[in-house]
Parts: C-alpha cells; structure tokens; sequence
C-alpha cells in the first residue's frame, strides 16, 4: 500500500471474492439505508456520479441534533463504479452549515474541499428533562466521517470491488 492509498483510504479489492456485477454493489450500498443511521445513500443522478452518501442534515429526525452538535460543516461521499478497473471511485465535498431558528441551511464551502478528508466530533447534552423527572442527559451524538464510509467500503469489499479515495482528477 503506498502512501497516498493510505492517505486516500483507498483499499484493493479482497483476493478471492469473485466480483459482482455493478448493479448488484449498488442495491447493496442502498440497501444500508436505515431509519437509524445519520446517513444516507441515495441516487447520485444529480451530482453526475452513481451514488451519494451524505449526512442527514435536512431529515427533521436528525437536524436537532446536528444543530445541537454545533456542526458548521458536513460532508458528502459522491460515489462512482468504475466496472474496467473493478473498483468504487469516491470523492469527499464539504460543505458549510448554517443554522437558523434550528434549521438547517447548506451552501457550498467557499473555501471548497475535494478530496478526502478524516473528521470527528461528539457530544453529550444534560439538562432537565421534560417529564420533571430529574436533571440527565438529553442526548448525544458522535459523527466521524468513518461512520460514513466505512459501511460503503465493507459492501464495497463484500462484493469484490477495491475502494479508491479520489483527491486529484477524474471521479
């Protein structure tokens, strides 16, 4: 592994899992999809990429507590199947966050990001809870940019497809 695939998180395909056809890889990453996860994975149709794996930040179930979190920047996964090379091409975009009256509105880092980036945050809220039943803890949350990925890179894997962190170039 050299030093940019461990940068990048790049990973090459696992030896000896035969590698499935594209549209089945994709079912898969879709089908991490869940009610519980702060993520999701949609159609990436619109960004000109197969998929998208971003942050929940507009989902009323999970702007709270981003919002709570004080996270001012967020990040998406755009994601493309690159089916000669048998490998998923992925590019991280960052973007700005701002909150008003607790809802989010997003905008594009001015400073733009592409590339590949590593983040962590977390936290934990105490306060009187509404039922007067005492004073503990409201919530709690933890976002790191592995959450994200690294489900997409274990199906990725599960599949025979190597996972390639794109910085510079073509996604």
């Amino acid at each position: 592994m050299g030093l940019f695939d461990w940068i990048s998180g790049s990973k090459a395909a696992p030896a000896g899992v035969v590698r499935q056809p594209a549209a089945t890889l994709r079912e898969a990453m879709l089908a991490l999809n869940r009610d519980t996860a702060p993520f999701q994975i949609r159609d990436g149709a619109p960004e000109g990429c197969d998929l998208v794996a971003e942050w929940k930040i507009v989902d009323a179930r999970w702007y709270e507590i981003f919002a709570k979190a004080g996270l001012t920047k967020v990040f998406k996964v755009l994601i493309r199947f690159d089916e000669t090379r048998g490998e998923v091409r992925a590019l991280d975009q960052e973007w700005n966050v701002e909150w008003r009256a607790g809802v989010p509105t997003t905008s594009l880092s001015v400073s733009s990001f592409r590339g590949q980036k590593t983040e962590f945050s977390f936290g934990t809220g105490y306060a009187f809870k509404e039922n007067l039943s005492g004073w503990g803890k409201v919530y709690e949350y933890r976002f790191k940019t592995g959450e994200l990925k690294d489900p997409l890179i274990d199906v990725a894997h599960q599949n025979g497809w190597g996972w390639k962190g794109v910085a510079f170039g073509k996604l």
